[in-house]
């Protein structure tokens, strides 16, 4: 349940959001009574004080904090560039062919460079040659934060780059049904220009890929409001290129075509300045919880209510944690999906981790599981 307090906050964050990227400038009558301390917070929750910080600045208001909230997302914005411009350009080089992804390309949709905050660069490269591309992150003065678990490698170089190397865009621990459709990723791909190794999705497939990666975040720990904020602008500059039969006909192939007509509505009428009803408001209060990158609490309600709700979908829950459904296994532990003998090794296995070292994660499912009561 939301204070009349944060409601207050959440209103004052989507009217400066909106004004930054509508370019309106912030009403007198409006801005006098917002409290910017805690505007700010909400803002850096959500990766919106460098917008939020422009729409106040065209209002003649300089407030430190959002000040440098601008500077330093426009700083980093400009390394990630360089350092990706370098990175695909050793790409090119080597035949290696690669694409983008995300916030690389919808920041250059925003109205001003630096608006749209970046964490870091996501880029899809061919999979086939993800050593070749770690050979080169590393001499291009990158460290291996992970590599060879996930979809994703996780590079780091100082003093803010981040990148994360994608072999495939979903795993089968995000979705089955995503990841088989994203399976042959290539036939979706679109090249640069002739004899370039850069790729790119049609307007239409990366309005998919968008709707698909934040579909997977909303059902899970949540995704915030600047993913709401990157569907209108996405919106708001092809909306009306965009071929919907395409896009309805696809997304029915992903089980999004809900999602993606609730999320589309909502982000229009929240930017747009319509009127919200409280079903609206509701979803957006939950966008408003999840912050910029989802919570465990979420994460844990999501669940047990995808295993019925209640009681009973607590303890499916909590049983699935011990017990890992067959259909995670054969993505997360590939061997023992193939030689099914050594499953009782893993049951036990996952227990003494849960108990040692994982009991933090345990005791947090144990405590987000008596928050769902």
């Amino acid at each position: 349940m939301m204070t009349e307090e944060n409601k207050k906050v959440l209103d004052d964050l989507v009217y400066l959001a909106a004004c930054a990227v509508n370019g309106q400038v912030p009403e007198k009558s409006w801005t006098e009574g917002m409290d910017l301390s805690l505007v700010y917070e909400a803002a850096q929750n959500h990766k919106l004080a460098a917008a939020a910080g422009m729409a106040l600045e065209s209002a003649g208001i300089r407030n430190g904090a959002f000040v440098q909230a601008v500077a330093k997302a426009m700083r980093k914005n400009a390394l990630l560039d360089a350092d990706r411009a370098e990175l695909t350009r050793k790409l090119e080089e080597a035949g290696i062919w690669y694409m983008p992804l995300k916030g690389a390309i919808l920041k250059d949709l925003y109205p001003r460079y630096g608006m749209r905050e970046m964490a870091d660069n996501d880029i899809l490269v061919d999979a086939s040659r993800a050593k070749e591309v770690s050979r080169i992150m590393q001499e291009l003065g990158f460290k291996v934060k992970e590599a060879g678990k996930r979809h994703h490698d996780e590079y780091w170089k100082p003093p803010v780059s981040n990148f994360e190397i994608h072999r495939m865009l979903f795993s089968g621990l995000d979705g089955v049904v995503f990841h088989e459709y994203y399976t042959d990723v290539e036939k979706h791909l679109i090249p640069d220009k002739e004899g370039a190794c850069g790729r790119h999705f049609s307007t239409e497939d990366f309005y998919l890929y968008l709707v698909a990666h934040e579909c997977k975040h909303y059902r899970n720990g949540g995704t915030g409001i600047r993913s709401l904020l990157d569907t209108y602008v996405f919106l708001k500059h092809y909306g009306d290129k965009l071929n919907m039969d395409y896009v309805a006909a696809e997304a029915e192939k992903m089980g999004t075509t809900a999602f993606e007509k609730q999320n589309r509505k909502l982000a229009i009428q929240v930017f747009g300045g319509e009127t919200l009803t409280e079903a609206d408001r509701e979803r957006l209060t939950y966008y408003a919880s999840s912050g910029a990158y989802g919570t465990f609490d979420h994460d844990v309600a999501n669940k047990v209510n995808d295993f019925g709700g209640g009681f009973r979908g607590k303890i499916r829950f909590f049983l699935s944690r011990l017990f890992m459904p067959m259909d995670k296994i054969k993505y997360a532990y590939p061997l023992v999906y193939r030689h099914k003998i050594l499953l009782p090794f893993l049951y036990v296995y996952r227990i003494i981790k849960g108990l040692t070292t994982r009991r933090g994660v345990t005791m947090a499912d144990l405590k987000a599981l008596k928050k769902t009561m």
